[in-house]
């Protein structure tokens, strides 16, 4: 499976917030968000739209450099607590970003805390950002979650390459720990022919590719569900997944592989 188009992505981007608005009206915006425990839901669709913005603006001024938060227009959200203006705020901040990022195309050379510096990367990890809170958002209101099979192995693609580099940086402990044994990881969807991951814990590094093969232990579920363990969203022991073989190993990636 190969990433997804940059328009693709600036359609991921509309399409995930407009399904994240439709979790978030009529929900109790004080909720507290099950796997983001120190957010409310509110405080959730915040940060989502503070993300779009902040990216907005990178792209829109070619920044070289990080750009401040504080000098993000709208960043904090908008003022009081009306329902009806977070969702106008969170729809207008994703159609601004968007529009810089089909404006810009993939490959415009701007800022980012990554191993590439373009738009492109930027257009991948906010529909990413918005996939993964737009599952943190249908917890907390107790409501059904779907994604596309395509967006959601891109997902667990992208979420191992962000692993990868932080391990090749080599400034994150756990990361660290993400090597040796001669032990491995096999992620197999049961929905989707073809979406299978093979994870192999080098004595140097992890290593990971698109394959059918025997492994210390493997996760079987459907997409969704993988994508959702693989990002600590469901937990291993659910009864919507079944784990084969050593799942101590599997918590132990999943532990290791929790910043961000």
């Amino acid at each position: 499976m190969t990433s997804l188009s940059h328009d693709r992505y600036c359609d991921e981007i509309l399409a995930q917030t407009d399904a994240l608005r439709a979790v978030l009206t009529g929900a109790d915006l004080t909720a507290t968000v099950p796997t983001c425990p120190d957010w409310t839901l509110r405080e959730l669709a915040v940060h989502v739209g503070g993300a779009h913005r902040w990216v907005g603006e990178i792209v829109r001024t070619r920044a070289s450099e990080e750009f401040p938060e504080d000098e993000v227009a709208g960043f904090g959200g908008p003022d009081g607590d009306d329902p009806a203006a977070l969702d106008a705020w969170l729809a207008e901040g994703a159609a601004a970003t968007v529009a810089a990022l089909r404006e810009a195309g993939p490959d415009t050379e701007v800022w980012t805390w990554a191993w590439e510096r373009s738009t492109a990367f930027w257009a991948r990890r906010v529909t990413h950002e918005t996939v993964v809170h737009r599952a943190d958002a249908a917890l907390a209101a107790r409501v059904p979650y779907t994604v596309d099979a395509q967006v959601a192995a891109d997902t667990i693609d992208e979420w191992l390459r962000i692993v990868s580099y932080v391990q090749e940086r080599g400034d994150d402990p756990e990361a660290n720990e993400l090597r040796g044994g001669d032990r491995s990881l096999h992620l197999h969807a049961t929905d989707v022919p073809g979406a299978e991951w093979l994870i192999e814990l080098g004595e140097e590094r992890f290593t990971w590719r698109h394959d059918h093969a025997k492994a210390t232990v493997a996760l079987r579920g459907s997409l969704t569900d993988l994508m959702l363990v693989f990002n600590r969203r469901l937990a291993p022991t659910s009864d919507r997944v079944e784990v084969l073989g050593d799942a101590e190993l599997l918590d132990f990636w999943l532990e290791r592989s929790s910043f961000g």
